[in-house]
């Protein structure tokens, strides 16, 4: 039974073609540790798609602002409640919401880890994996940037393990 709970940072929701891996990895890491994944909460889904029809560009803005308001809050406020942060850091540079969400994490003082599949070149040098900045956050939060699922899930576990 998880002792401890990590918020799954990610931008996987934002594509159609990486909802399965996103889905796959918080039930695979659900096996080892609790996990508070953003994108689970589905409330604004509909209300975004009805939005794309609107054809007041002022009323279409004023309720996106409102969400992304709400949204951003609930992300501060899950990660304020985690005990640490995971992070997938794919692409051809790590998602800025990700990158926020990891600095804001490491400034509160949480456990920070990353997780690149992605095998192409991110980092502002070749002593680099991502940027710079970003992995010093993982690394100097006790966390580390691993390359397998395997490994990320051996990462959680042991986090969990050491409450």
């Amino acid at each position: 039974m998880p002792t401890r709970s990590i918020y799954l940072a990610s931008p996987l929701g934002f594509a159609t073609s990486t909802h399965a891996f996103l889905r796959e990895l918080a039930t695979s890491m659900r096996e080892v540790i609790e996990v508070i994944n953003p994108w689970d909460d589905q409330r604004f889904a509909h209300e975004f798609e009805q939005l794309r029809s609107e054809q007041s560009v002022a009323v279409r803005d004023g309720r996106l602002a409102e969400i992304n308001t709400e949204l951003g809050r609930k992300n501060t406020e899950s990660i304020d409640l985690a005990d640490g942060l995971f992070a997938v850091l794919d692409g051809v540079d790590v998602d800025s919401g990700t990158a926020a969400e990891i600095g804001y994490a490491f400034a509160k003082g949480k456990h920070v880890c990353g997780l690149r599949t992605d095998f192409r070149l991110a980092g502002d040098n070749f002593g680099s994996i991502v940027n710079l900045q970003v992995q010093y956050f993982i690394e100097q939060s006790g966390g580390a940037i691993v390359t397998e699922v395997d490994d990320f899930l051996a990462l959680a576990k042991a986090f969990d393990g050491a409450a």
